[in-house]
């Protein structure tokens, strides 16, 4: 089976397993190449194949010409995305694929490819080409530099007004809840050094916001500036659902914040309460004459209800990711890979989970 794929650029020679792999041998972590690109895959046969050959061409005239490997994800795609990832595999032996079981989210179908990535560089981009392959260079030579992590900052935003204004109102929650650096964007076009990659890899549970992570792990963080582009075919994939669905995951899943605004809350209530009743019986004591407030008192009891019923949401949020976690749900399952079980790096099984000693 190796002698069917064709070498490009002097990238490692995989060969295509099937679908019946078991589990991967555990090795250790050191670099076998210089670069990884890791792309998570959803709905995008058709620009997979023009994503390859510009990553390959702005790599070409790179020291990583011939020491790059390119890791796409294949996020359970309905369409033929899978099938386009072997052909390229084929093709190009610098291209790895994964296939997972199941459709697992942006953030987790990448922890699948950084977990399976060999580079002492990684870069993280979508699938869509609204990132610039060409700014793969400057990713990695920040990286080279001595930072940790690199992000990207978008010149010209290519997206629509709602996600834009909704971009920004995330970037100021990140601030507070995340103790996210003031100014950086959390952009998923990036770049991390082996040693990150290897930091936010322990975490094997099925809520993974990647950023949360990173941001818990180094304060070595730059960015640099690249242009944003439209996307070379189809529509986004992340509609208000989604989105919302993320904001609760990085909200609850990398910090205790909301906890604790509940709790200051449950406090300014309760002193609030005191004052009301102590104004109520100065009243009730100099003015007998005047009539309950009965639309007043329950303003109040709805007002307090309602936020007795969002905190209690809150707290069965956290409580329910607890009861997933402790029962072991993976991060994601591979079905099938374009390379055999051995030839990674990763510590954990194909389920995304670490090996109980």
């Amino acid at each position: 089976m190796c002698d069917d794929l064709v070498p490009s650029f002097g990238c490692r020679h995989d060969r295509v397993i099937p679908e019946s792999m078991g589990q991967a041998v555990l090795i250790d972590n050191k670099p076998e190449i210089s670069l990884s690109v890791v792309v998570p895959v959803y709905q995008s046969m058709d620009v997979l194949p023009e994503l390859v050959g510009q990553v390959r061409g702005a790599l070409a005239g790179s020291k990583y010409r011939d020491d790059f490997e390119l890791v796409l994800v294949n996020d359970c795609s309905p369409d033929q995305s899978w099938a386009t990832i072997q052909r390229l595999a084929r093709e190009h032996g610098c291209v790895r694929g994964l296939s997972l079981r199941k459709n697992v989210g942006q953030h987790n179908a990448t922890m699948a490819g950084i977990r399976h990535a060999r580079g002492a560089i990684i870069v993280v981009m979508d699938d869509d080409l609204q990132h610039p392959p060409s700014a793969i260079p400057d990713l990695a030579r920040s990286i080279e530099a001595g930072h940790d992590v690199c992000y990207t900052r978008y010149r010209g935003r290519e997206h629509a007004a709602w996600k834009l204004w909704g971009s920004w109102l995330n970037d100021r929650a990140a601030d507070i809840i995340l103790k996210k650096p003031r100014g950086l964007y959390l952009s998923s076009f990036k770049a991390m050094n082996r040693e990150i990659a290897q930091a936010i890899t322990r975490y094997d549970g099925p809520f993974t916001y990647i950023d949360g992570l990173i941001l818990a792990t180094t304060d070595s963080i730059i960015s640099i500036d690249v242009d944003h582009h439209a996307r070379w075919s189809g529509e986004g994939h992340y509609g208000l659902r989604k989105s919302l669905s993320l904001w609760l995951r990085m909200a609850t899943g990398s910090s205790v914040y909301l906890l604790r605004v509940a709790t200051v809350s449950g406090f300014a209530l309760a002193i609030l309460s005191l004052l009301v009743i102590v104004v109520v019986v100065i009243e009730r004591l100099t003015h007998p004459e005047l009539s309950p407030g009965w639309a007043s008192l329950i303003a109040a009891l709805l007002l307090i209800g309602g936020l007795q019923m969002i905190f209690l949401g809150l707290l069965g949020e956290y409580i329910g990711r607890i009861y997933i976690r402790i029962n072991r749900a993976s991060q994601f399952n591979i079905a099938q890979a374009t390379f055999p079980a051995g030839e990674d790096r990763a510590d954990t099984d194909w389920n995304g989970r670490r090996p109980e000693h």
